[in-house]
């Protein structure tokens, strides 16, 4: 494990995103159209948001807590996982839609590229009357998942988040998810968003997308003079920091040889968040972030390992859930 000094005791990190089940299949080469193509394939739970939370706790934030909702078909075994990471879980269940999936294509070559085909079900049906004040006492931080902003619900979660937040001072970071939803969703909606925002983590491609720039360098300068902290992510080419229109630091990525880059986002973040925690300056952070990222690549899906739970995937038996719709509420 990354070594951080652990966060002193009532300064918690708060996310807020998305909670899905991940179904990895790597398969060797392009696929076959209208045939087989054999893969090996795993399930696992996952989620940008609840990576973040995962990855955050295993770096060493000890107070880590996560509000998600989910499907009462896998509502049990997600929470597990999350305790057994060391993530404090909100679980909302939601009784209509199943938990999110996300089939996460992983092409075995040397980059372990990955495509997702994305189910979001019960992640984005997030609604305020889900949220609570409350959530943020002892709270030092507030990260949201992008993901949050491409359904209606979720969005308007998320600015009763990002309004809680602003107004007890605590300060709101937002990784902006997925480049193919963003495009979707709009550049000048989410731009909108991020006033209020104290860090941005694009990754190389969104910060692009997002200032219409083709450098990544020049699109974080951009971004910075909207929002104060902007650290955009660029895989095999590290991290930028920027700060008031300026790339302030570019920090090198540390070398791995991936296995699938499913998540290596979330852990950069998860990584960064909880070094900031610990009084680390962003260029620091991001160092963190990075090596993180690096052991990410090197495992299958997009979680830190961790003791406890089954750590193998899915239950084959099918999970019911009869107990109250928010599971292991009491922060």
């Amino acid at each position: 494990m990354d070594q951080v000094v652990p966060a002193p005791r009532g300064r918690a990190l708060l996310v807020v995103g998305d909670v899905v089940t991940d179904v990895v299949a790597r398969h060797r080469g392009p696929l076959a159209t209208g045939t087989d193509t054999a893969a090996a394939i795993r399930t696992l739970p996952g989620g940008a948001g609840a990576n973040v939370a995962c990855w955050a706790a295993h770096t060493g934030c000890v107070d880590v807590r996560l509000l998600g909702r989910v499907g009462a078909d896998a509502a049990e075994w997600h929470e597990r996982e999350l305790l057994a990471a060391g993530v404090r879980p909100r679980l909302v269940v939601d009784r209509e839609a199943t938990t999110g999936t996300v089939i996460c294509l992983v092409d075995t070559g040397a980059s372990a590229e990955r495509t997702f085909l994305t189910d979001s079900g019960a992640s984005l049906r997030l609604e305020p009357a889900d949220w609570s004040d409350a959530l943020l006492d002892g709270v030092a931080r507030l990260h949201l998942s992008g993901y949050l902003l491409f359904s209606e619900p979720s969005r308007a979660l998320a600015e009763v988040a990002l309004a809680a937040a602003r107004g007890r001072g605590v300060p709101v970071s937002l990784d902006p998810a997925s480049a193919g939803f963003l495009l979707e969703f709009g550049v000048d909606r989410f731009l909108a968003f991020t006033e209020g925002l104290d860090v941005l983590l694009p990754s190389r491609d969104e910060a692009c997308l997002l200032t219409g720039l083709p450098e990544p360098a020049d699109a974080a300068a951009k971004l910075s003079r909207l929002v104060p902290l902007v650290v955009a992510k660029s895989g095999v080419a590290g991290a930028l920091v920027a700060r008031s229109g300026a790339v302030t630091a570019r920090v090198p990525a540390v070398p791995a040889n991936p296995l699938d880059t499913t998540g290596a986002g979330d852990a950069f973040t998860g990584a960064f968040l909880a070094a900031l925690l610990t009084g680390m300056d962003p260029e620091e952070a991001a160092a963190q972030g990075c090596r993180a990222g690096a052991r990410a690549v090197e495992r299958v899906g997009g979680r830190p390992p961790h003791r406890g739970g089954d750590g193998q995937g899915m239950p084959l038996t099918n999970l019911t859930h009869k107990a109250p719709s928010v599971r292991n509420a009491d922060f």
